[in-house]
């Protein structure tokens, strides 16, 4: 495919374009399955609370909160909130959406970003579930040993009737030093749980502080699911419509190279003399303008649409699923090294077939052509069985390599859907144990799961690009020895031209002729001349050199010695159409062009009239 590539430079500008779809259409592909896991972990676990850091905050909340942070962590957290109060200018505009705000003061988070969000998130969750701990111990005192060895402290000897209100009070006043083992103590409590299922754990006490500031908590997890369904259905659209982009891209431009192939070849042949048409066969030319070309366009196609996709998909599947959970990574390792195993074996048998199925697509072409040409021929000697027989042979050879290489790539779709399957298994038999234990959150699971897949899938559709590439090299590389092969007999830079007064006397000059490869002269110092008005017979044998000695005047192959003249002008100092103009030259055998009667006679001369035709007929 290499030799090829330059004549993918008008192509350029949509293949670019392709890419850069297909960059869209995989972000777009690789952002479904985090969605997926936002609505799972988010909408319906956490009720539409992504995060620990509430938007609002009642006041007395707020100090609870921060008897669980150390001065920098609650420093941190206060620089993005403001306090709102009956006296605050913005009063009125808070209150419609904070009820609350009428018993008290309310803390309201400032427009922050994600990186700020990301940063004082673990703060807060931490400290929402170490007063939500404390808190539990009201309404369950069996509890309060638990809590106390949690939070290094010992609840046991709290007098009973003692609120809420006055244990977060009695904690506000302990000693610094005290503070500090308490938050120490919070610090590797959570430290093995991880951000996320701090986070998740926390967002009930958030949600909780949403309802006693008279915020709708129902609506929130309805616009949450709502608004990441519809982003999903906008990224599937976008995905889809890039989808149909590339490939009518990848058509435009697959058979657009086609055709510009196909025409190079054609006007190579056309300039070939009889030495390169002996040196390819006719049959391995046709074979080579349609078969050979129409592989390449279907690889273009899968080139376009899967080897800039397949690698976007997996790679990317790998590094968004190794960010959901790392410690699932060894599943994935182990399917794609069973993979690229599987794709490794199968091709390493395969593909020496390819490289022969090309030969055989040429010998079946040569005999079906043989035969449909000297159908009389083989009539005439009863050679029917014979031909029949040689024709069984091609087909079968041919018939047995396409059934051995189908059979084994049919072995990969099988074994790649037990892989994916075995893997989803797997993933969900240890993801649930990782669910159970609270060290990974369902959605994430099953975003990992989506991941598994898409890297699966990337794989599979590496292996179908697998599967054309050999074939369609062979056929490249066909193609591209027909069009670089140079014509041997060329016009010369500055050519001669006949001169109008010229009757076309014709003189051979010592002239011999030896076809390539032979040992042996055809023709050896052959010297005479005709005269314009004279008929000049050449009578000799079959394989003298009769047909040879004519298809050297017209320069089908130029002489190994000497030289031929016409009207004193060696052949070779003429261009060959200027040759070729003054000659009228009736093959051995006859060829008849599809069209009419008509059609064929007129093709010398597109505007002869009706009595040359006629006259030409009769002659014939």
């Amino acid at each position: 495919m290499i030799r090829l590539a330059r004549y993918l430079k008008p192509f350029t500008l949509m293949i670019l374009i392709a890419i850069v779809l297909l960059f869209v259409q995989g972000i777009a592909d690789l952002s479904l399955p985090d969605y997926m896991s936002n609505i799972v972990n988010n909408g319906i676990q956490q009720g539409g609370i992504e995060n620990a850091v509430p938007e609002a905050i009642r006041l007395s909340e707020m100090k609870k909160l921060t008897i669980f942070m150390s001065s920098d962590d609650k420093a941190e957290v206060m620089k993005n909130y403001k306090l709102i109060a009956f006296t605050s200018s913005d009063y009125d505009k808070y209150l419609e959406n904070y009820p609350q705000l009428r018993e008290g003061a309310i803390y309201v988070l400032n427009k922050i970003d994600q990186k700020e969000t990301g940063k004082i998130n673990p703060l807060m969750g931490k400290a929402f579930l170490a007063v939500s701990a404390i808190e539990q111990i009201i309404t369950d005192p069996s509890r309060a040993s638990a809590t106390g060895d949690e939070l290094g402290l010992d609840f046991t000897k709290i007098p009973e009737g003692t609120t809420s209100d006055q244990i977060f009070n009695m904690l506000a006043n302990l000693p610094d030093d005290q503070l500090l083992k308490i938050h120490t103590a919070i610090d590797k409590q959570f430290e093995a749980l991880g951000d996320k299922m701090v986070t998740q754990m926390a967002v009930g006490s958030v949600k909780a502080e949403y309802s006693a500031l008279g915020m709708d908590t129902d609506k929130i997890q309805s616009n949450y699911i709502w608004y990441t369904g519809l982003l999903m259905l906008l990224l599937s659209l976008l995905s889809a419509a890039s989808t149909v982009a590339v490939g009518y891209l990848s058509a435009r431009t697959a058979a657009g190279l086609s055709r510009n192939l196909r025409k190079k070849v054609f006007n190579k042949v056309e300039n070939f003399s009889n030495a390169e048409f002996d040196k390819f066969s006719t049959a391995s030319l046709i074979t080579r303008s349609t078969n050979d070309i129409t592989q390449i366009q279907m690889l273009i196609i899968i080139l376009i649409r899967i080897v800039f996709y397949a690698p976007i998909l997996g790679i990317g599947g790998i590094i968004l699923a190794l960010d959901k959970s790392t410690s699932m990574s060894w599943i994935i390792a182990v399917a794609i090294v069973t993979l690229v195993s599987l794709i490794i074996v199968v091709f390493s048998i395969a593909l020496p077939k390819f490289k022969i199925i090309q030969n055989l697509i040429d010998r079946l072409s040569l005999i079906t052509r043989e035969n449909l040409s000297g159908m009389m021929v083989i009539r005439a000697f009863n050679k029917q069985k014979f031909e029949e027989d040689r024709f069984d042979r091609a087909n079968i050879d041919l018939t047995k390599t396409n059934l051995f290489i189908n059979r084994v790539m049919v072995v990969m779709m099988p074994v790649m859907m037990l892989i994916m399957n075995g893997l989803s298994l797997l993933i969900i038999w240890v993801g649930a144990h990782q669910v159970a234990q609270s060290k990974m959150q369902v959605g994430d699971m099953m975003a990992f799961l989506q991941y598994a897949i898409l890297i699966v899938m990337a794989f599979l559709m590496m292996s179908i690009m697998f599967i054309m590439i050999p074939r369609a090299s062979v056929s490249a590389g066909r193609v591209a020895d027909v069009l670089e092969t140079e014509a041997i007999i060329r016009d010369p830079q500055n050519a001669k031209h006949f001169s109008g007064s010229g009757f076309g006397a014709i003189e051979f000059r010592n002239v011999s002729f030896r076809y390539p490869g032979a040992d042996e002269d055809v023709l050896h110092d052959i010297s005479f001349s005709t005269k314009p008005g004279q008929t000049t017979a050449f009578i000799g044998p079959t394989g003298s050199g009769k047909s040879t000695l004519v298809n050297l005047i017209l320069r089908f192959y130029d002489v190994s010695k000497g030289k031929i003249l016409v009207d004193g002008i060696d052949i070779r100092e003429v261009k060959q159409h200027d040759l070729r103009d003054k000659i009228g030259y009736v093959p051995q055998k006859s060829i008849l062009f599809s069209g009419t009667i008509e059609s064929n006679l007129r093709y010398a001369d597109e505007n002869a009239s009706e009595e040359k035709l006629r006259t030409a007929a009769e002659v014939a």
